[in-house]
Protein backbone atom coordinates (compact mmCIF):
# COMPACT_ATOMS: atom_id res chain seq x y z
CA UNK A 1 0.00 0.00 0.00
CA UNK A 2 1.04 3.95 -0.65
CA UNK A 3 1.64 6.86 0.86
CA UNK A 4 -0.25 9.55 -0.57
CA UNK A 5 0.66 13.26 0.53
CA UNK A 6 -2.62 15.53 -1.17
CA UNK A 7 -1.26 19.71 -1.54
CA UNK A 8 -4.14 21.98 -1.99
CA UNK A 9 -3.87 26.00 -2.28
CA UNK A 10 -7.00 26.15 -0.44
CA UNK A 11 -7.83 23.75 2.66
CA UNK A 12 -11.49 23.53 2.29
CA UNK A 13 -11.01 21.99 -1.42
CA UNK A 14 -9.75 19.02 0.16
CA UNK A 15 -12.99 18.12 1.01
CA UNK A 16 -15.43 19.57 -1.66
CA UNK A 17 -13.33 19.39 -4.67
CA UNK A 18 -10.81 16.19 -3.71
CA UNK A 19 -12.94 14.34 -1.09
CA UNK A 20 -14.47 11.47 -3.26
CA UNK A 21 -10.95 11.12 -4.33
CA UNK A 22 -9.27 11.00 -1.06
CA UNK A 23 -12.03 8.69 -0.10
CA UNK A 24 -11.40 6.42 -3.27
CA UNK A 25 -7.43 5.89 -2.12
CA UNK A 26 -8.38 5.35 1.47
CA UNK A 27 -11.00 2.50 0.11
CA UNK A 28 -7.81 0.68 -1.49
CA UNK A 29 -6.29 0.78 1.76
CA UNK A 30 -3.90 3.87 1.23
CA UNK A 31 -2.68 5.76 3.53
CA UNK A 32 -3.43 9.63 2.69
CA UNK A 33 -1.82 12.84 4.08
CA UNK A 34 -3.84 16.07 3.08
CA UNK A 35 -1.67 19.30 3.37
CA UNK A 36 -2.72 23.12 2.72
CA UNK A 37 -2.70 26.60 4.09
CA UNK A 38 -4.40 27.25 7.44
CA UNK A 39 -6.09 23.63 7.50
CA UNK A 40 -5.54 23.80 11.19
CA UNK A 41 -7.62 26.62 11.94
CA UNK A 42 -10.46 25.22 9.26
CA UNK A 43 -11.90 23.01 12.06
CA UNK A 44 -14.80 21.77 9.40
CA UNK A 45 -12.85 20.66 6.65
CA UNK A 46 -9.56 19.46 9.49
CA UNK A 47 -12.67 17.77 11.49
CA UNK A 48 -13.69 15.81 8.08
CA UNK A 49 -10.66 14.55 6.87
CA UNK A 50 -9.45 13.02 10.33
CA UNK A 51 -12.69 11.31 10.79
CA UNK A 52 -12.07 9.21 7.41
CA UNK A 53 -8.26 8.63 8.95
CA UNK A 54 -6.41 11.17 6.80
CA UNK A 55 -3.81 12.93 8.42
CA UNK A 56 -3.66 16.97 8.31
CA UNK A 57 -0.70 19.40 7.74
CA UNK A 58 -0.75 23.20 7.21
CA UNK A 59 2.26 25.10 5.64
CA UNK A 60 2.40 28.95 4.66
CA UNK A 61 1.35 29.96 1.38
CA UNK A 62 -0.76 32.77 -0.34
CA UNK A 63 -2.92 31.64 -3.06
CA UNK A 64 -2.28 34.52 -5.17
CA UNK A 65 0.88 36.97 -6.22
CA UNK A 66 4.25 36.99 -6.29
CA UNK A 67 6.71 36.75 -3.47
CA UNK A 68 10.07 35.28 -4.07
CA UNK A 69 10.57 35.18 -0.58
CA UNK A 70 7.40 33.68 0.72
CA UNK A 71 7.60 31.31 -2.13
CA UNK A 72 10.54 29.94 -1.43
CA UNK A 73 9.97 29.84 2.20
CA UNK A 74 6.59 27.88 1.00
CA UNK A 75 8.89 25.34 -1.09
CA UNK A 76 11.13 24.87 1.82
CA UNK A 77 8.18 24.04 4.23
CA UNK A 78 7.19 21.76 1.76
CA UNK A 79 10.11 20.02 1.60
CA UNK A 80 10.60 19.83 5.34
CA UNK A 81 7.02 18.18 5.16
CA UNK A 82 8.15 15.50 2.56
CA UNK A 83 11.03 14.45 4.87
CA UNK A 84 8.92 13.83 7.29
CA UNK A 85 6.49 12.31 5.66
CA UNK A 86 8.15 10.57 3.39
CA UNK A 87 5.34 9.47 0.75
CA UNK A 88 5.55 7.52 -1.82
CA UNK A 89 3.25 9.89 -4.03
CA UNK A 90 2.64 13.23 -3.77
CA UNK A 91 -0.26 14.99 -6.09
CA UNK A 92 -0.12 18.63 -5.87
CA UNK A 93 -3.36 20.96 -7.17
CA UNK A 94 -3.62 24.45 -8.57
CA UNK A 95 -0.67 26.27 -9.72
CA UNK A 96 1.36 27.23 -6.41
CA UNK A 97 1.13 23.31 -5.21
CA UNK A 98 1.96 21.83 -8.73
CA UNK A 99 5.13 24.36 -9.35
CA UNK A 100 6.17 24.79 -5.44
CA UNK A 101 5.08 21.54 -4.21
CA UNK A 102 6.01 19.53 -7.27
CA UNK A 103 10.05 20.83 -6.78
CA UNK A 104 10.28 20.20 -3.13
CA UNK A 105 8.73 16.30 -3.69
CA UNK A 106 11.80 15.93 -6.33
CA UNK A 107 14.22 17.30 -4.01
CA UNK A 108 12.97 15.37 -1.41
CA UNK A 109 13.30 12.10 -3.56
CA UNK A 110 9.23 11.13 -3.93
CA UNK A 111 9.20 8.42 -6.21
CA UNK A 112 6.20 9.57 -7.97
CA UNK A 113 5.89 13.10 -8.40
CA UNK A 114 2.07 13.74 -10.09
CA UNK A 115 0.63 17.38 -11.13
CA UNK A 116 -3.55 17.93 -11.60
CA UNK A 117 -3.52 21.26 -13.38
CA UNK A 118 -7.14 22.54 -12.62
CA UNK A 119 -7.09 25.27 -15.06
CA UNK A 120 -4.14 28.49 -16.04
CA UNK A 121 -6.12 30.61 -13.67
CA UNK A 122 -4.96 34.56 -13.61
CA UNK A 123 -1.67 34.51 -15.20
CA UNK A 124 -3.46 32.70 -18.18
CA UNK A 125 -6.60 34.59 -18.58
CA UNK A 126 -6.96 37.78 -20.55
CA UNK A 127 -4.88 39.83 -22.78
CA UNK A 128 -1.06 39.59 -21.84
CA UNK A 129 -0.38 43.34 -20.95
CA UNK A 130 1.32 44.80 -18.15
CA UNK A 131 1.64 42.65 -14.74
CA UNK A 132 -0.72 39.92 -16.41
CA UNK A 133 2.07 39.32 -19.19
CA UNK A 134 4.66 39.66 -16.25
CA UNK A 135 2.89 37.28 -14.42
CA UNK A 136 2.10 34.98 -17.76
CA UNK A 137 5.63 34.70 -18.26
CA UNK A 138 7.08 34.13 -15.00
CA UNK A 139 4.12 31.28 -14.45
CA UNK A 140 5.42 29.33 -18.02
CA UNK A 141 8.82 29.58 -16.60
CA UNK A 142 7.87 28.08 -13.53
CA UNK A 143 5.87 25.41 -14.95
CA UNK A 144 8.34 24.15 -16.72
CA UNK A 145 11.16 24.01 -14.19
CA UNK A 146 8.76 22.17 -12.04
CA UNK A 147 7.02 19.80 -14.34
CA UNK A 148 10.28 18.45 -16.24
CA UNK A 149 10.36 16.97 -13.00
CA UNK A 150 7.52 15.60 -12.57
CA UNK A 151 6.13 12.15 -13.11
CA UNK A 152 2.63 12.37 -14.17
CA UNK A 153 0.50 15.00 -14.98
CA UNK A 154 -3.18 15.70 -15.17
CA UNK A 155 -4.83 18.03 -17.42
CA UNK A 156 -8.77 18.53 -16.87
CA UNK A 157 -9.59 20.12 -20.53
CA UNK A 158 -7.82 19.04 -24.21
CA UNK A 159 -7.12 22.99 -24.48
CA UNK A 160 -5.03 23.29 -21.20
CA UNK A 161 -2.68 20.31 -22.66
CA UNK A 162 -2.42 21.34 -26.05
CA UNK A 163 -0.80 24.89 -24.97
CA UNK A 164 1.43 23.54 -22.27
CA UNK A 165 2.99 21.51 -25.03
CA UNK A 166 2.99 24.45 -27.92
CA UNK A 167 4.82 26.27 -24.89
CA UNK A 168 7.20 23.76 -24.67
CA UNK A 169 6.51 23.15 -21.15
CA UNK A 170 5.63 19.35 -21.33
CA UNK A 171 9.16 17.01 -21.77
CA UNK A 172 8.16 14.59 -24.53
CA UNK A 173 8.78 11.71 -22.45
CA UNK A 174 6.43 12.90 -19.47
CA UNK A 175 2.97 11.04 -19.52
CA UNK A 176 -0.20 13.02 -19.57
CA UNK A 177 -3.60 12.47 -19.39
CA UNK A 178 -6.69 14.38 -19.86
CA UNK A 179 -9.22 13.39 -17.71
CA UNK A 180 -13.21 15.11 -16.96
CA UNK A 181 -12.51 18.01 -14.88
CA UNK A 182 -12.86 16.90 -11.14
CA UNK A 183 -16.18 15.16 -11.65
CA UNK A 184 -19.22 15.70 -10.08
CA UNK A 185 -21.09 13.20 -7.22
CA UNK A 186 -24.26 12.29 -9.47
CA UNK A 187 -25.74 11.09 -5.84
CA UNK A 188 -25.35 14.41 -3.82
CA UNK A 189 -26.05 16.50 -7.05
CA UNK A 190 -29.65 14.62 -8.32
CA UNK A 191 -32.03 15.62 -10.35
CA UNK A 192 -34.32 18.50 -8.61
CA UNK A 193 -38.06 19.27 -10.26
CA UNK A 194 -37.76 22.57 -12.26
CA UNK A 195 -39.39 25.64 -9.94
CA UNK A 196 -42.54 27.50 -10.59
CA UNK A 197 -42.41 30.48 -12.87
CA UNK A 198 -41.34 32.79 -12.97
CA UNK A 199 -38.31 31.50 -14.99
CA UNK A 200 -34.87 31.93 -13.23
CA UNK A 201 -31.49 32.52 -14.37
CA UNK A 202 -28.04 31.65 -12.10
CA UNK A 203 -24.81 32.36 -12.30
CA UNK A 204 -22.66 30.81 -9.71
CA UNK A 205 -18.99 31.86 -9.31
CA UNK A 206 -16.15 33.82 -7.45
CA UNK A 207 -17.03 37.35 -7.90
CA UNK A 208 -13.84 37.90 -10.53
CA UNK A 209 -14.32 39.66 -14.22
CA UNK A 210 -13.15 36.92 -15.72
CA UNK A 211 -16.02 34.59 -15.10
CA UNK A 212 -17.97 36.97 -17.36
CA UNK A 213 -20.02 38.20 -14.47
CA UNK A 214 -20.68 41.96 -15.87
CA UNK A 215 -21.29 40.43 -19.45
CA UNK A 216 -24.08 38.38 -17.55
CA UNK A 217 -25.22 41.73 -15.29
CA UNK A 218 -25.63 43.25 -18.90
CA UNK A 219 -27.57 40.98 -20.36
CA UNK A 220 -29.90 40.77 -17.80
CA UNK A 221 -30.40 44.67 -17.92
CA UNK A 222 -30.98 44.36 -21.47
CA UNK A 223 -33.85 41.48 -21.31
CA UNK A 224 -35.52 43.19 -18.05
CA UNK A 225 -37.25 45.91 -20.27
CA UNK A 226 -38.88 43.10 -21.91
CA UNK A 227 -39.22 40.08 -19.31
CA UNK A 228 -39.80 41.90 -16.31
CA UNK A 229 -40.74 38.74 -14.19
CA UNK A 230 -37.71 37.18 -15.09
CA UNK A 231 -35.23 36.34 -12.23
CA UNK A 232 -31.37 36.62 -12.53
CA UNK A 233 -29.48 35.39 -9.47
CA UNK A 234 -26.05 35.77 -8.93
CA UNK A 235 -24.15 33.40 -5.88
CA UNK A 236 -20.45 33.66 -5.03
CA UNK A 237 -18.24 35.26 -2.81
CA UNK A 238 -15.95 38.34 -3.30
CA UNK A 239 -12.34 37.49 -4.05
CA UNK A 240 -8.70 39.07 -3.47
CA UNK A 241 -7.82 38.73 -6.95
CA UNK A 242 -6.64 41.81 -9.12
CA UNK A 243 -9.81 40.85 -11.39
CA UNK A 244 -11.63 40.93 -8.41
CA UNK A 245 -15.36 42.80 -8.54
CA UNK A 246 -15.72 45.23 -5.49
CA UNK A 247 -18.92 44.57 -3.27
CA UNK A 248 -19.70 48.40 -3.90
CA UNK A 249 -20.08 47.58 -8.17
CA UNK A 250 -22.35 44.32 -6.91
CA UNK A 251 -24.45 46.21 -4.67
CA UNK A 252 -24.90 48.80 -7.34
CA UNK A 253 -26.39 46.06 -9.89
CA UNK A 254 -28.57 44.71 -7.19
CA UNK A 255 -29.82 48.20 -6.34
CA UNK A 256 -30.48 48.95 -10.21
CA UNK A 257 -32.51 45.40 -10.28
CA UNK A 258 -30.69 43.70 -12.34
CA UNK A 259 -29.70 41.05 -10.30
CA UNK A 260 -30.08 39.12 -6.93
CA UNK A 261 -26.86 38.95 -5.20
CA UNK A 262 -27.16 35.88 -3.04
CA UNK A 263 -23.29 36.07 -1.57
CA UNK A 264 -21.62 32.74 -0.91
CA UNK A 265 -23.06 29.43 -0.31
CA UNK A 266 -21.53 26.45 1.46
CA UNK A 267 -24.23 24.75 -0.25
CA UNK A 268 -25.24 25.83 -3.87
CA UNK A 269 -27.84 23.05 -4.28
CA UNK A 270 -30.95 24.83 -3.01
CA UNK A 271 -30.29 27.29 -5.24
CA UNK A 272 -29.78 25.32 -8.36
CA UNK A 273 -33.07 23.72 -7.43
CA UNK A 274 -34.58 26.86 -7.24
CA UNK A 275 -33.73 27.58 -11.12
CA UNK A 276 -34.66 26.99 -14.88
CA UNK A 277 -31.20 27.61 -16.47
CA UNK A 278 -27.31 27.67 -15.67
CA UNK A 279 -25.42 30.58 -16.71
CA UNK A 280 -21.63 30.52 -16.88
CA UNK A 281 -20.21 32.85 -19.71
CA UNK A 282 -16.68 32.62 -18.62
CA UNK A 283 -14.47 35.45 -20.81
CA UNK A 284 -11.61 32.88 -21.11
CA UNK A 285 -10.54 29.80 -19.87
CA UNK A 286 -11.80 26.89 -16.92
CA UNK A 287 -10.27 23.81 -16.06
CA UNK A 288 -13.52 22.05 -15.94
CA UNK A 289 -16.47 24.54 -14.31
CA UNK A 290 -17.37 22.45 -11.23
CA UNK A 291 -20.54 24.80 -10.96
CA UNK A 292 -21.26 23.43 -14.25
CA UNK A 293 -21.39 19.57 -13.66
CA UNK A 294 -23.33 20.28 -10.75
CA UNK A 295 -26.25 22.49 -12.68
CA UNK A 296 -25.67 19.68 -15.53
CA UNK A 297 -26.25 16.68 -12.69
CA UNK A 298 -29.52 18.37 -11.00
CA UNK A 299 -30.83 18.28 -14.72
CA UNK A 300 -30.29 21.94 -15.80
CA UNK A 301 -29.56 23.32 -18.89
CA UNK A 302 -26.34 25.28 -19.60
CA UNK A 303 -25.35 28.61 -21.18
CA UNK A 304 -21.48 29.40 -21.39
CA UNK A 305 -19.04 30.09 -23.79
CA UNK A 306 -16.73 28.45 -26.28
CA UNK A 307 -14.08 28.59 -24.22
CA UNK A 308 -11.44 26.15 -23.13
CA UNK A 309 -12.74 23.78 -20.49
CA UNK A 310 -15.95 25.17 -20.82
CA UNK A 311 -16.98 24.13 -24.19
CA UNK A 312 -16.59 20.65 -23.89
CA UNK A 313 -19.49 20.35 -21.14
CA UNK A 314 -22.25 21.59 -23.08
CA UNK A 315 -22.99 20.22 -26.68
CA UNK A 316 -24.53 23.33 -28.44
CA UNK A 317 -28.34 22.78 -28.90
CA UNK A 318 -28.40 19.70 -26.93
CA UNK A 319 -28.23 20.17 -23.08
CA UNK A 320 -27.38 24.25 -23.81
CA UNK A 321 -26.03 26.67 -25.47
CA UNK A 322 -22.32 28.47 -26.35
CA UNK A 323 -22.34 31.39 -26.91
CA UNK A 324 -18.99 33.50 -27.74
CA UNK A 325 -16.69 35.23 -24.71
CA UNK A 326 -17.16 38.90 -23.84
CA UNK A 327 -20.51 39.17 -26.09
CA UNK A 328 -23.26 39.99 -23.82
CA UNK A 329 -25.66 40.48 -26.98
CA UNK A 330 -25.32 37.15 -27.80
CA UNK A 331 -25.86 35.75 -24.23
CA UNK A 332 -28.93 37.72 -23.78
CA UNK A 333 -29.84 36.30 -27.32
CA UNK A 334 -29.12 32.68 -25.76
CA UNK A 335 -31.15 33.59 -22.52
CA UNK A 336 -34.37 34.58 -24.52
CA UNK A 337 -34.30 31.43 -26.60
CA UNK A 338 -35.26 29.88 -23.21
CA UNK A 339 -37.98 32.94 -22.42
CA UNK A 340 -39.77 32.46 -25.72
CA UNK A 341 -39.27 27.99 -25.38
CA UNK A 342 -39.56 27.43 -22.17
CA UNK A 343 -40.10 23.61 -23.52
CA UNK A 344 -36.29 23.68 -24.04
CA UNK A 345 -35.70 23.51 -20.63
CA UNK A 346 -37.36 20.24 -19.72
CA UNK A 347 -35.39 18.89 -22.49
CA UNK A 348 -32.08 19.77 -22.44
CA UNK A 349 -32.18 19.02 -18.68
CA UNK A 350 -32.84 15.85 -19.19
CA UNK A 351 -29.82 15.77 -21.48
CA UNK A 352 -27.70 17.49 -18.99
CA UNK A 353 -28.15 14.97 -16.10
CA UNK A 354 -27.17 12.20 -18.88
CA UNK A 355 -24.61 14.12 -20.09
CA UNK A 356 -22.98 14.37 -16.34
CA UNK A 357 -23.59 11.04 -15.57
CA UNK A 358 -22.03 9.09 -18.34
CA UNK A 359 -18.95 11.47 -18.74
CA UNK A 360 -18.55 13.14 -15.41
CA UNK A 361 -19.04 10.77 -12.56
CA UNK A 362 -16.85 11.65 -10.16
CA UNK A 363 -16.34 7.73 -9.73
CA UNK A 364 -15.52 7.73 -13.06
CA UNK A 365 -12.90 10.36 -13.20
CA UNK A 366 -11.33 9.09 -10.29
CA UNK A 367 -10.90 5.46 -11.56
CA UNK A 368 -8.72 6.71 -14.01
CA UNK A 369 -6.68 8.68 -12.06
CA UNK A 370 -6.24 6.33 -9.58
CA UNK A 371 -5.48 3.55 -12.33
CA UNK A 372 -3.09 5.82 -14.15
CA UNK A 373 -0.69 6.77 -10.60
CA UNK A 374 -0.86 2.74 -10.36
CA UNK A 375 -2.58 2.67 -6.81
Amino acid sequence: MARILIIASLASSLRNFRGPLLEAMLARGHTVVAAAPELETDTETRAWLEARGVACHAYPMARSGLSPVGDLRSMLAHYRLMRRVRPDVCLGYTIKPVIWGGLAAWMAGVPQRVALITGLGYAFTGEAHGKRALVRGIARRLYTLALRRATLVFFQNPDDHTDFDRWGILPPELPVLVVNGSGVDTSTFAPAPLPDAPMRFLLIARLLGDKGIREYVAAAASLRSKWPDAEFHLVGPLDPNPDGISETEVRGWQEAGHVVWQGARSDVRPALADTHVFVLPSKYREGTPRTVLEAMSMGRPVITTDTPGCRETVEDGVNGFLVPPRDADALAAAMERFLTRPDLIHHMGAASRQRATEKYDVHKVNAVMIGAMGL
